[in-house]
């Protein structure tokens, strides 16, 4: 899978150009030439590949429009209401899927001449439904799922753990406290854990975590995120990690072998002396042990920043399951080629051939289970020493909730993240950095109830 890396960074994903413009040819019956064309809107490149595949076998042409995914949203909504040069097809990420289920943009999928209930079953369950609305209709579909785990340079954890396997390492950080001792234990001999301190942000919050918004609009600060600040802290106060923020070019570098100690979001120069303001006693350079990243991280993130270390890679689990990001494909309700577009929908999410063939060569994770029923049991990829990642992915996947996700997520991870930031560094105490978080949410959304303000 090719795809945009999806949240923090505009400039990480600047392939945000037009790949053609959709306006020329939108759902108006337009052709390119004497053949029929479809076209689709997204904020990832993940459809290059499947929209040739698609071309040769239906003799169309299909014009594919990405936007960067911070102004997908507000590029696309115009054209949805107005109709005019409104894609054929558009794609939902996780972190709004919610809001545009609810919307009527989308074609129900669930009516005829779809009738996506009868295959419900084939699909893993979460997957399908983050794409039926509040009335039961489903929306959209996917064909990946997206768990996450820790990938870990298998070299490293054989030098300072005594072993490379998945399940030994797994073990080892089963818990918060079992990850903060294996930190340790690679800073005693001279690498660090994680890149940064983002990379705890998935296990912090616990094996129960809660969505931000309940059913009766109120925001959810569980146990598991007042801890995150603590265990952040804790991260950055024992200097565990190499100070390359995610998505920094320190951060890439360091998927491939030692970077620049603290280099933040400079470009990686080996060259130029990063350590003179620096403590007499801070590393000059330091390697990075593992990284936290779902299943489109192996393909889209590690295998694209590696030469050096590809082979020297394994994926296994952290303190608790976790998923992020994700593609869902839906029919704008107002076109004129559903039939088609229905067609390439079909093809992308539940396509036993062309799925089969997708899988083995991008491997990407996906949701349809007639196809990795066959394919996991005997799933291998070099790039992680051969490891069967599919098999584990697939199993993390079972413990995914869909229930977590609201349409509130990506403004309050947002504002939450910063109040994690100005907390660990030292910019706010806690309770001051709580307070205004909840301040925020108050102020974005007036209709939601914040908890009772803490200490400062």
């Amino acid at each position: 899978m090719k795809r945009i890396f999806l949240f923090m960074l505009v400039s990480v994903f600047s392939l945000g150009f037009m790949v053609a413009c959709s306006d020329e040819n939108g759902s108006d019956g337009k052709k390119s030439g004497s053949k029929e064309t479809l076209t689709i809107w997204s904020f990832t490149d993940e459809l290059e590949e499947p929209i040739k595949v698609f071309e040769e076998r239906h003799d169309v042409k299909i014009e594919l429009t990405i936007i960067p995914i911070e102004d997908y949203p507000t590029r696309l909504k115009p054209v949805l209401e107005s109709g005019k040069g409104a894609p054929d097809i558009f794609a939902g990420e996780l972190v709004f899927i919610k809001e545009w289920i609810e919307q009527g943009y989308w074609e129900t999928l669930s009516q005829e001449p779809y009738n996506v209930e009868e295959i419900k079953g084939d699909f893993v369950d979460y997957v399908f439904e983050l794409g039926r609305n509040s009335d039961g209709d489903v929306k959209a579909l996917s064909w990946q799922t997206t768990p996450g785990g820790i990938f870990y340079r298998r070299s490293i954890a054989k030098e300072v753990l005594g072993t490379d396997d998945p399940e030994e390492i797994g073990k080892l950080i089963s818990s918060m406290e079992g990850l903060y001792d294996v930190g340790d234990k690679m800073k005693e001999a001279g690498y660090r854990l994680f890149p940064d301190e983002g990379a705890v942000r998935w296990f912090a919050q616990g094996a129960d975590p809660q969505p931000w918004v309940n059913e009766n609009d109120e925001l959810i600060m569980s146990e598991g995120r007042m801890n995150h600040f603590d265990y952040a802290k804790e991260l950055r106060d024992k200097d565990l990690t190499a100070f390359a923020p995610e998505w920094s070019p320190a951060w890439f570098a360091a998927m491939d072998g030692p970077i620049n100690y603290n280099a933040g979001w400079d470009e990686i120069d080996k060259d130029k002396d990063k350590d003179k303001d620096k403590d007499k006693d801070a590393p000059s350079e330091v390697e990075v042990f593992a990284y936290s990243l779902p299943t489109w991280g192996l393909h889209s993130v590690l295998k694209l920043n590696t030469e050096k270390t590809v082979g020297d890679w394994a994926v296994t689990s952290g303190p608790n399951p976790y998923f992020w990001g994700g593609t869902w494909l839906g029919i704008y309700s107002d076109s004129d080629k559903k039939e088609l577009a229905w067609e390439f929908i079909k093809m992308m999410t539940h396509d036993k051939e062309f799925l089969t063939d997708w899988a083995k060569e991008t491997g990407d994770v996906l949701s349809y289970l007639p196809v990795t029923e066959e394919i996991k049991g005997d799933f291998s990829d070099e790039f992680l020493g051969g490891q069967n990642n599919y098999a584990f992915f697939l199993e993390e996947a079972e413990s995914i909730n869909p229930g977590l996700v609201t349409k509130y997520d990506q403004q309050i991870d947002t504002m939450f993240g910063t109040a994690v930031e100005e907390y660990v560094n030292g910019v706010k105490t806690k309770g001051k950095a709580i307070n205004d978080f909840y301040d925020l949410v108050k102020n974005a959304y007036p209709q939601i109830q914040t908890p009772e303000k803490q200490k400062e």
